[in-house]
């Protein structure tokens, strides 16, 4: 018998399978399991890897994982406990509870969205996911798909996955970050096939104004381009209004929107994201999710339920202590003669370093600060060559330490 059934309608996997005599089994020359050429083109990730370094050492103070440091407000906590206690561990609907995309439907009409809970949510297994099946979804081989670049770092892995070619749009320092038509048209966006937009940005910190987005809106209408937003920072907005592309005229049709509860609530592990479109798009991203996630974390359905419904206060603490940061940070860098652009949203500060590292090198500036100091931060280029003469300090961390990161960064620079 090749797998037990299962009451839900699945089997479970099947007999033990033995490899064949002589056959090599522990991944050395020889195995079976070369990587697909899409995947092997993929270098690991440039903060995973850079950390896995700073975790050998003690006394290393860490500006670079993007995840708060804050708990996960105590009524999602308790709404995770109690859904446990109660016996709610079945799979819920592909979608997401119905009262879970009501609320998330209620939550977005504060940046001017409007989305129908039962045909235009999808609840997913963080906001990773949903960029992920975004990809998937609307990415065929061969299609080019825009990056502004310093941009995230799952962007262009996930682009090359589904089969698409990546097409990185510089942003500039001297522009705060903001991405203008000027840089579109000179990348060659007008003959893409997708855009992504992440604002508040990982890593620069940048938001974008409404004249800003208007044009952006403009230049995706003229040259017919569907666009990914990845709004997970937006309730992380410091100064004015969150924006979202999806909001201009004749762009809800072509925008699916990204977010979800990792940053703004805390609640990086339970992980919990959702995507927002018309229809068809749904449509299309739920497919792929039934196949291979079917459900997000029951559990943290409810713990999100929760905070949706009495966590805006956490919310709002959260974000002034984030601003105190900030402002600490920005102060700090620009008295050490590191010129930084203002970050209008997120947690992260992109100071560039280029004039004193060795030879423009920001990965050296940040591997010799680790060794020198114990301070670690990540190397611009792990968010693209836009990255380069930069790094991204996270400041998701406790005051103190980051009194002390730019004390030892002053000494370093010294």
């Amino acid at each position: 018998m090749s797998g037990e059934d299962r009451p839900d309608g699945h089997t479970d996997g099947g007999t033990e399978q033995t490899p064949e005599a002589g056959g090599p089994t522990d991944g050395t020359d020889g195995s079976r399991f070369a990587p697909a050429d899409r995947v092997a083109s993929v270098a690991p990730s440039g903060i995973r890897e850079f950390f896995e370094v700073a975790e050998t050492r003690d006394d290393v103070i860490s500006l670079g994982v993007g995840e708060p440091d804050f708990t996960a407000p105590w009524p999602a906590r308790s709404a995770a406990v109690n859904s446990l206690e109660r016996g709610r561990t079945s799979y819920t609907a592909n979608r997401g509870t119905e009262e879970l995309r009501r609320a998330i439907a209620e939550r977005v009409t504060r940046y001017d969205q409007t989305y129908d809970p039962a045909e235009e949510i999808l609840v997913t297994t963080g906001a990773s996911e949903a960029v992920d099946l975004a990809f998937r979804a609307f990415v065929n081989p061969g299609d080019t798909v825009a990056l502004p670049t310093p941009t995230y770092v799952s962007y262009e892995p996930g682009v090359r996955f589904a089969g698409g070619e990546p097409l990185p749009v510089h942003t500039r320092h001297e522009d705060d970050w903001a991405l203008t038509t000027e840089a579109l048209y000179d990348a060659g966006v007008d003959e893409a096939d997708v855009l992504v937009l992440c604002y508040p940005n990982n890593p620069t910190g940048a938001t974008m104004d409404a004249s800003e987005m208007d044009a952006v809106a403009d230049f995706c209408r003229e040259h017919d381009l569907l666009v990914v937003a990845d709004e997970i920072y937006a309730a992380l907005t410091y100064d004015g209004d969150h924006e979202s592309v999806a909001t201009r005229p004749g762009m809800r049709e072509r925008t699916v929107v990204i977010n979800g509860f990792s940053k703004a609530y805390a609640m990086t592990g339970l992980r919990l994201g959702y995507a927002m479109g018309p229809p068809d798009a749904v449509d299309a991203m739920t497919k792929i999710h039934q196949y291979t996630m079917l459900s997000a974390p029951t559990t943290a359905q409810h713990a999100a339920l929760a905070a949706l419904d009495r966590c805006d206060d956490d919310v709002d603490r959260m974000r002034r202590e984030y601003d105190r940061r900030r402002r600490y940070v920005v102060s700090r860098l620009r008295e050490l003669g590191l010129p930084v652009a203002e970050p209008g949203g997120a947690f992260y500060a992109f100071p560039r370093v280029a004039d004193v590292a060795p030879d423009g090198d920001a990965r050296a500036f940040a591997t010799d600060l680790l060794e020198a100091e114990g301070v670690a931060a990540v190397p611009g280029t792990a968010f693209g060559t836009g990255g380069e003469g930069h790094i991204r300090i996270s400041y998701a961390t406790g005051l103190d330490d980051l009194k002390e990161a730019m004390a030892r960064l002053e000494r370093f620079l010294s």
